[in-house]
């Protein structure tokens, strides 16, 4: 499955990417794979870490999992290479 491949691609990968980027690898990850469709992170620190992550879910609630995924794929395509 190609979106497999594009996450383990992205896990393996030594690239470092801007925080917005890494964001939307989070998100488009987490759409794609949540059983109940959205992602909230655990916990309540009221951290900014936790703040942006939450933001970035918000970004992409409204797609479906087949969309998380071309997405995710499109991201990895365009920032580590070319899925076979």
């Amino acid at each position: 499955m190609k979106f497999l491949k594009a996450y383990e691609m992205a896990s393996k990968t030594k690239e470092q990417f801007p925080p917005d980027v890494m964001l939307h690898f989070y998100a488009l990850y987490k759409r794609a794979t949540e059983r109940n469709g959205f992602y909230i992170p655990p916990g309540n620190q009221g951290d900014l870490r936790s703040a942006f992550k939450i933001n970035a879910l918000v970004q992409v609630r409204k797609l479906s999992k087949k969309e998380a995924e071309d997405r995710y794929i499109e991201l990895v395509e365009e920032y580590i290479g070319k899925i076979n």
